[in-house]
């Protein structure tokens, strides 16, 4: 026969249960165990028995708050990262085209040896052929033959500036040739010697 007014049971459910029921599924309680490192307890009613219900609830809450908060900072730092791949999408979609123009303009007619450094005017005849020339359109006044195209650095990289950014790519080349010149500090021996061993 059972004994109803054992200690921890209501209903013939454990208060440990109630607990649980209480806390909600967020917040896991510990196991019970009635000989905890192999000793017997006096009472695992009085050792395991559950304090204020409230305190369960705060529990559960605090799980679900910190779920919460894993969630959003997950979301933010994918957030980044996908504006980082937009970002790096963005550079190569770039690449790709300054690469394409580089090499059409390479293939453009051009009766002397290009030279990094100078600038070159591309103009396009009647026919459709394009060229380079050394000739600016102001050099040539009004008495240019020919449809003026565009001007163009060539890079010692062999690539090509546009004129108006001629001045932008400069200022960088030169703050990368400083940043080259200055002397690199070299860090001190760090290998181990033989010094104060030998006799």
């Amino acid at each position: 026969m059972e004994d109803a007014a054992a200690p921890g049971r209501a209903g013939g459910v454990t208060e440990s249960q109630g607990a649980q029921a209480a806390a909600g599924p967020g917040a896991a309680l510990v196991e019970l165990t009635a000989t905890p490192d192999g000793l017997a307890l006096v009472s695992p009613y009085h050792t395991h028995r559950v304090g204020d219900p409230l305190d369960l609830v705060a529990l559960a809450e605090q799980v679900q708050k910190a779920d919460e908060f894993i969630r959003a900072n997950a979301t933010n730092k994918l957030t980044v990262i996908a504006e980082q791949i937009q970002h790096l999408q963005q550079q190569a979609r770039k690449v790709l085209e300054d690469a394409r123009r580089d090499a059409d303009l390479h293939h453009v007619a051009c009766n002397m040896v290009k030279k990094p450094g100078n600038i070159y005017y591309l103009y396009q005849r009647e026919s459709g052929q394009q060229y380079f020339s050394i000739i600016s359109p102001e050099e040539w006044g009004t008495g240019c033959p020919h449809n003026f195209r565009g001007a163009y650095k060539l890079q010692h990289d062999l690539s090509w500036t546009p004129y108006e950014d001629i001045e932008k790519q400069d200022a960088k080349i030169s703050m990368m040739d400083k940043l080259l010149s200055q002397p690199m500090a070299v860090p001190p021996c760090t290998e181990p010697t033989l010094q104060g061993l030998t006799h």
